[in-house]
């Protein structure tokens, strides 16, 4: 697969992956920490606005293709 057609599908998936992630985490958040104290709200978003990243380290890692030798 070309390398600019590898590109396009990857910043295609990252998208897609950051809109249903933030639609999925805020979504749990609304109806899990409604009582929650303060600090409750802080860690969850904090971890959750951490945790898309490992998805998308692998969308890149593949989007780059097959290391230099």
């Amino acid at each position: 697969m070309p390398l600019r057609l590898k590109k396009f599908i990857g910043t295609i998936l990252i998208i897609i992956l950051v809109l249903a992630y933030a639609l999925i985490a805020t979504t749990v958040a609304s109806l899990t920490l409604a009582t929650s104290p303060w600090w409750i709200h802080l860690l969850y978003f904090f971890l959750t606005g951490l945790l898309w990243i490992l998805p998308a380290m692998l969308i890149i890692k593949w989007m780059a293709g097959p290391k230099a030798r």
